[in-house]
């Protein structure tokens, strides 16, 4: 009897393991590293999911134990956290995906875009798997687990989680983040075998779902093209973008997120754009705390910009003239910084040769305005407003006072529980009067009272307005 050759044709072999300094491992060097230790250490799935993915199988791996770690608290400690903080919830509703699954016309669009996310997902790693890629596919998995699912859809979803009823909206949220949590088990089992099959198993012990004993013997996950939207996709990528600076600005201006700011600016370049941003308005305000985007036209005289050459992408194209070309750039006036920006790219003659200049070729930055920060990212600014009014100081304060009630909450409390508040007065106490509604309602408080002087056993200090600290004391409360 014979093996087919055909049947052996794709092949992967394996490069060397380097220590983290690219050196070949050795006993002479005491450079090794006890392969045993480190699955004991770290565990056998992040140990696989650091060594696939930190690079291609067929080359060397530079092996570090601080990169196993990173890949235990940053994939699967995010994992942990996301699948924890479903079941908690869901075990308090008795969700049990009983429910038919919600029309996807009827879900909001953060679910329908995570979805769209997961779809595509699902295609790419489908791809690289079938190509005999599973570094591309693990690092897939990798992004859409921080990048969309913990950082962007939990996040802005938990509301939805823990309050109000049991409604249709509430349920969309459950079954939307099963269905990521469930097919993320799937997709990822070929690389952590033991880490997909405990998250496969917990969540069909309650559903029961699946047929498959074994998430090794369920199918993988199909490609639903309907859920893919490109256009949702891309704005949603967008509004991450344009937080993502907003933020930066916040923090260069030492200004914390939990004080409200009066709006942010944007030019616009094109109508895709303005809609593109409209459509997902709502979600930036609620990021970035800002009470409204505006737009400015691309030729407005607002933002001055400046421009200058990109000297490592010019240089090897136009070595020879290449002082002329940055001069010529330098000397832009702003309605061609503009077009530039809108079409991404212009021609030039300079010395009698043609040119062509792409926006990665220039650097655009935006000349600050007093009260306002600005931030440039290719063709993208984002100017933010700065100017704290009265009444946007006491929200912020109030704000603060909820993350220090919820801190509290956390230590010794059920996440039902409602609470009784006495706060020490200070110079907070117009804030806090102003702002009492929401505060109880975010922090599930039945009573909030504001009294010169705090005492009792289970006082505590923490700090408030500016470091100042504050005298409060939590309690369940009774009826």
């Amino acid at each position: 009897m014979c093996f087919d050759s055909v049947a052996f044709k794709n092949v992967i072999s394996n490069g060397l393991v380097l220590d983290k300094n690219g050196n070949k491992m050795s006993k002479r060097l005491g450079n090794g590293v006890d392969p045993f230790e480190t699955l004991k250490k770290y565990g056998p799935d992040a140990t696989r999911w650091y060594m696939i993915t930190n690079s291609q199988p067929w080359d060397n791996l530079k092996f570090d134990a601080e990169g196993v770690d990173e890949v235990r608290r940053k994939l699967f400690g995010t994992l942990f956290n996301t699948y924890s903080f479903f079941a908690l919830y869901a075990n308090l509703d008795n969700f049990e995906y009983k429910e038919a699954d919600i029309p996807s016309d009827r879900r909001p669009e953060i679910d329908r875009w995570i979805l769209s996310e997961l779809n595509t997902l699902v295609k790419s790693v489908d791809e690289a798997y079938a190509d005999y890629e599973p570094t591309r596919a693990g690092r897939a998995i990798g992004e859409f687990v921080d990048a969309y699912l913990s950082n962007w859809y939990v996040r802005l979803s938990r509301r939805r989680f823990w309050k109000g009823e049991y409604s249709e909206d509430k349920i969309s949220a459950y079954q939307t983040l099963y269905t990521c949590l469930e097919t993320l088990s799937r997709l990822m089992s070929p690389i952590a075998p033991f880490f997909s099959e405990r998250l496969f198993q917990d969540l069909n012990a309650v559903t029961h779902r699946s047929n498959a004993e074994s998430v090794h013997h369920a199918p993988f996950p199909e490609v639903h093209e309907e859920l893919i939207v490109k256009s949702l996709e891309e704005r949603t990528q967008l509004a991450q973008k344009i937080c993502s600076m907003g933020l930066s600005l916040r923090k260069k201006s030492n200004l914390r997120v939990r004080q409200p700011l009066a709006k942010i600016v944007l030019p616009v370049h094109d109508d895709n754009f303005k809609v593109q941003v409209e459509c997902v308005k709502a979600l930036i305000c609620s990021e970035l705390n800002v009470k409204d985007v505006e737009f400015l036209s691309a030729d407005n005289n607002l933002l001055v910009k400046s421009i200058k050459p990109n000297f490592k992408t010019l240089g090897p194209r136009y070595g020879k003239i290449m002082k002329s070309i940055a001069a010529t750039i330098t000397a832009f006036s702003q309605s061609q910084i503009n077009d530039l920006e809108s079409a991404g790219r212009c021609d030039l003659t300079v010395d009698g040769q043609p040119v062509e200049i792409l926006i990665s070729d220039v650097e655009i930055a935006t000349q600050d305005i007093p009260g306002w920060v600005v931030a440039n990212e290719g063709s993208l600014t984002v100017a933010l407003d700065i100017t704290l009014t009265p009444e946007l100081v006491e929200e912020g304060i109030a704000r603060e006072l909820v993350n220090r009630i919820q801190n509290i909450r956390k230590e010794g409390f059920d996440v039902t529980d409602r609470i009784s508040v006495t706060l020490e007065n200070g110079e907070w106490k117009s804030a806090v009067e102003h702002y009492r509604d929401y505060i109880c309602n975010e922090t599930l408080a039945e009573r909030l009272e504001m009294v010169d002087s705090v005492e009792g056993d289970n006082v505590q200090t923490v700090e408030f307005v500016e470091g100042k600290p504050v005298r409060i004391i939590v309690s369940k409360y009774n009826a």
